[in-house]
């Protein structure tokens, strides 16, 4: 079988006024969106004077999605069911997670320092980061996962090179696609194991609120100083 997650099409945004970037964010969109959905959120930043920093956003595949009557749409795995303890297709999201991981790969050959790499997701595309950035032996700059769950965590390697790994874990309160109580597995978990999670809630559903944006904006500033 292909593997639909081969040379992925990427948006890469830069500020070209600002330089050759030294930084990058790889920011992955969720179920039945478009690489588009956070490029399209940037403008609205806050950040830092002087960031060059590159964003990357993947595009992911267009396949069957089961909850969704098999309708195709991109996906980054195929969900099987929508409850707390949601069934998914594992060998997708492994698949997806190693394409992300060959993009970090590409960002640190072509002269971005890992430590300088932050990755970011929302919903199935939070999912997703989770694993790349807990199984890394790249040692990277921040996690960001955003109305999402840790969809792999039973099988997750923990890479030591990420064990100091600063992770900001966002959700809504009144999201019902992906609840809350599954943002606060994530935390609990990470935490028990040392890890430095910070957590915000916002008065949303399965979106990004206006509030939400400096959080956002606050963290990358945080993880990637302008030099």
């Amino acid at each position: 079988m292909s593997n639909p997650f081969e040379n992925l099409e990427c948006l890469t945004l830069e500020n070209p006024k600002a330089g050759a970037s030294d930084a990058c964010v790889i920011w992955l969109h969720g179920l039945g969106a478009s690489c588009n959905d956070f490029a399209n959120l940037l403008p609205e930043l806050a950040l830092s004077a002087g960031a060059k920093i590159r964003f990357i956003f993947p595009q992911a595949p267009t396949m069957p999605v089961t909850v969704n009557g098999g309708y195709e749409m991109p996906a980054w795995y195929d969900l099987l069911s929508l409850d707390v303890d949601r069934k998914f297709n594992e060998e997708h999201l492994r698949q997806a997670s190693a394409a992300i991981s060959e993009i970090v790969a590409q960002q640190v050959a072509q002269g971005i320092a890992s430590e300088r790499i932050l990755i970011a997701g929302f919903s199935q595309g939070g999912a997703v980061a989770y694993d790349v950035a807990l199984n890394s032996n790249h040692k990277l700059a921040g996690l960001m996962a955003l109305s999402t769950y840790f969809a792999t965590s039973a099988t997750c390697t923990f890479a030591e090179a990420n064990k100091h790994l600063p992770i900001s874990i966002q959700h809504g309160l009144q999201d019902e696609v992906v609840v809350p109580e599954l943002a606060k597995r994530a935390q609990e978990l990470l935490r028990g194991r040392g890890y430095s999670v910070e957590s915000h809630r916002y008065p949303m559903a399965h979106e990004v609120c206006f509030e939400q944006i400096q959080g956002i904006s606050d963290f990358i500033n945080r993880c990637l100083p302008a030099l």
